[in-house]
């Protein structure tokens, strides 16, 4: 499989990272309403119906859907809202979790035998560096069970993506769709044991407008769009190539911080900031540059 992305792949790729970036601050309102497991659950609801009436169910076996969709919906999100609740700030927590870039590759590497090339590895030394920038400077807003739950949603996104990339070329958006099924019920019952009756019927019946609105972005925009494109992605091309590129989204997360909250962005974050793109710069075009000089030798 080639290591290089077509152009209008990276697009994709990058339109999918922008959408999971300015997620994190969407993620926030709705916590202000709703209990985080009732918010997984509400949203991985939204995403299976009226969805499923209309797709039918991929040809996968239900064991790789189940795995998928216990990884993504309860091990990634019921955990990161568990944490973005009081333990860890929006943009700290798009920072954490692309740590599944290197939790994705480790994998991909052990069960799927995908080589790790030089060029690769020099991306991603550069782009840790711009992580271990910006976790240097910590408020002191983020505490060791935020950043620890964090990496265990890191972790299952990781191993999300090799479930996905498992399934192969199929409809990826009838994976995605299905696989919420197994995402509702144990999201729902950690609700019940954690949160409990009167904490799920308090926040629905104090949800605004905005905070129904973000469950519905966090269901069509996220999900259905952003895992359901991911997961096509990662069908065609190597993990070491696509995941490197969800390191772009902790710099969406600032931008729209910055905007919507009125962030800062001091000169540590746009030199971290700097040195994600350079990761992201060497991981994309580095393999380019043989071909050209081969062409011309030609």
């Amino acid at each position: 499989m080639p290591t290089t992305l077509p152009l209008r792949h990276f697009i994709l790729a990058v339109v999918v990272v922008a959408v999971w970036g300015t997620n994190f601050v969407v993620i926030k309102v709705a916590l202000g309403h709703l209990p985080p497991f009732l918010f997984a659950a509400l949203r991985f609801t939204l995403a299976l119906l009226p969805a499923a009436l209309f797709l039918r169910p991929p040809p996968v076996p239900w064991r790789n859907m189940a795995t998928y969709g216990v990884l993504i919906g309860v091990g990634q999100f019921g955990v990161m809202y568990y944490a973005m609740q009081s333990d860890i700030t929006p943009g700290m927590a798009s920072l954490v979790v692309q740590t599944q870039a290197f939790f994705t590759i480790g994998l991909a590497m052990t069960l799927a035998h995908e080589r790790l090339r030089g060029f690769q590895c020099m991306a991603l030394l550069l782009a840790a560096g711009g992580l271990g920038v910006i976790l240097s400077h910590s408020d002191g807003s983020t505490t060791g069970l935020g950043l620890t739950l964090i990496l265990i949603a890191a972790l299952s996104w990781g191993g999300g993506n090799i479930a996905s990339k498992q399934a192969g070329s199929i409809n990826m958006l009838a994976y995605v769709v299905w696989s919420s099924l197994f995402a509702v019920p144990p999201l729902l019952a950690l609700s019940l044991l954690f949160e409990g009756p009167d904490a799920i019927a308090n926040g629905v019946l104090n949800a605004n407008f905005a905070t129904w609105l973000a469950v519905a972005w966090q269901a069509w925009g996220n999900t259905l769009f952003g895992y359901g494109a991911w997961a096509w992605l990662l069908a065609r091309h190597p993990a070491v190539t696509i995941a490197p590129i969800a390191l772009l989204v902790p710099l969406f997360g600032m931008a729209a911080s910055a905007l919507w909250l009125g962030e800062p962005l001091p000169a540590w974050k746009l030199s971290a900031a700097g040195l994600v793109m350079a990761g992201l710069a060497v991981n994309l075009l580095w393999p380019l540059w043989p071909s050209r000089g081969e062409r011309k030798l030609r």
